[in-house]
This record gives structure tokens, sequence and C-alpha cells, in this order.
């Protein structure tokens, strides 16, 4: 079998008892890497620090994923102010988050002839929300409801953080040298 070493540095082909001795002699395991090669390829390592090291890369990976998941808001053509303002408030957070929106408009009876009122709606909350994010799916009427799908926007909540980051220096208490 063709042996490598722990550093990476080819040995060459050895016999199965002799490479066995050379790992025993670095209190090390033998481990086979490449079993369908001609000859088959083993590498002299620290297999519990190799699991190890693997384990802590799908961690890392996964820590790195990030689960974003669609929330939805509804609203009503003759909605409040007070209750738009909290709605909208409340998607901004969302967005804030990294979650996409699916805002819908749900039309009761007679309200579903006048889209325009729903189109407005979603408009003025595409107009709150364009600090944190964008518009991913248009408005789109769906029977008796009208939804548009809002993402949140990186470049936007950069562009936001970068403006307050200075904001928040030119207001600090300046501190006097101690005498």
């Amino acid at each position: 079998m063709r042996l490598v070493a722990p550093d990476g540095q080819q040995i060459g082909i050895k016999p199965l008892p002799e490479a066995l001795s050379l790992a025993r002699e670095l209190d090390l395991d033998l481990v086979e890497v490449a079993p369908l090669a001609n000859p088959p390829v083993c590498r002299i390592m620290d297999y519990g620090k190799y699991k190890y090291e693997e384990a802590q890369r799908q961690k890392e990976s996964r820590r790195r994923a990030t689960n974003i998941s669609i929330k939805e808001m509804k609203y009503r053509p003759k909605i409040g102010q007070g209750d738009f303002d909290t709605k909208t408030r409340k998607i901004a957070e969302f967005l804030g988050e990294g979650h996409k929106v699916k805002v819908t408009i749900m039309f009761r009876g007679r309200e579903v002839f006048h889209p325009e009122l729903g189109m407005k709606i979603l408009d003025q909350v595409a107009n709150h929300v364009v600090s944190v994010g964008k518009v991913e799916a248009a408005p789109k009427l769906d029977g008796r409801n009208m939804t548009m799908v809002l993402a949140p926007d990186k470049k936007a909540q950069q562009g936001k953080k970068e403006k307050a980051q200075p904001a928040n220096d030119d207001h600090a208490p300046h501190e006097q040298p101690p005498e």
C-alpha cells in the first residue's frame, strides 16, 4: 500500500505490517484514505483529532447558514392609521432580522372591485420600509387577496448602519483629559 506521512509527504509503497509499525512508533493511527486506488493509499494521522476538526468545520458551516423564513402580514383596505403604523413597523423589524415578508391585502365583499385601494396600501408599505427592504415580487391580485413579497435589502441596511455610526460619534460626550 502507498503510505503518506502526517505532514502529507509521500513515504512510498510499504507492506501493511510495516505501515502499522510506523504508525505505532509515531503514536498515530493508520487510516485508509483511497481504498479503490491501485495500490490503496493509507495515511498516518491522529484520527480522533481529524474527526474533531471535521465536526468543528461542520458546526461552523451550519452556523453560517442562515434560516430565512417567510413571515406574513395581513392588511384590510379600510385599515386605520394606527394599525397600519404598527403592522408596518413590525414588517420593518422582520426585514431587519433578515426574514422575507409576504404582505397580503384581504378584500371582502365589494372591496374586490377597488384593487386600487389595496395597491395604494401596498405602495405605502413599500415606501415605509425602503430603508431595510425591497420589493421582491410586485403586487398582484389573486382572487380576493392582493399579495406582495418584500425581501431584506442588505445594501440599504449597510448604508443605514454607516450613516448611524458617525451620528452616534458626534453626539458622544467628549472626555476632558485628567489634569
